[in-house]
């Protein structure tokens, strides 16, 4: 079950009532990069507040993303999001998509990577119900969490 922390609900709360559109992502963003960091400022661009949902540690392992994944545990991940500009807020979710937690922030924008299709998009029901929409962005190119580290393995 997923809960917001009670610094995100009021904030939730105040944004809404002064008006800002909330703009909803989510990712693992395991050794953040220039793509992540694309996606992150171009999700942004679509309202005034970017709340990025984090896989935690346990969500990652369901993605099976491979051995020795995550490389760096939620509370890094967590820290390096918190640091960039584009971004408000950071709610860590152990579940294996983002449903809970985007039906508990209810984002005006859902905002996905290009590897995503429209109808593939985890919530996009929920945010479209309430009124809301969902955007895909591009990916930038040259640039993966998993191409990364195959780099960094073959290097040492």
């Amino acid at each position: 079950m997923v809960e917001l922390t009670a610094d995100l609900a009021a904030n939730l709360a105040g944004w809404r009532a002064a008006g800002q559109t909330i703009v909803f992502t989510n990712g693992v963003f395991d050794l953040l990069h220039p793509g992540h960091v694309a996606q992150l400022e171009a999700a942004r661009s679509y309202g005034d507040v970017l709340v990025v949902g984090l896989n935690s540690d346990l969500s990652v392992r369901f993605l099976e993303k491979g051995a020795g994944r995550p490389v760096l545990d939620q509370l890094a991940r967590r820290i390096m999001l918190m640091a960039l500009r584009c971004v408000d807020a950071v709610a860590v979710f152990d579940e294996p998509t983002p449903l809970e937690l985007i039906e508990l922030i209810r984002p005006d924008v859902l905002v996905k990577g290009g590897d995503y299709e429209d109808k593939e998009v985890v919530g996009r029901e929920v945010v479209e119900a309430s009124g809301g929409r969902v955007e895909i962005v591009p990916l930038l190119e040259g640039y993966s969490t998993s191409a990364l580290i195959e780099r960094i393995r073959g290097a040492g």
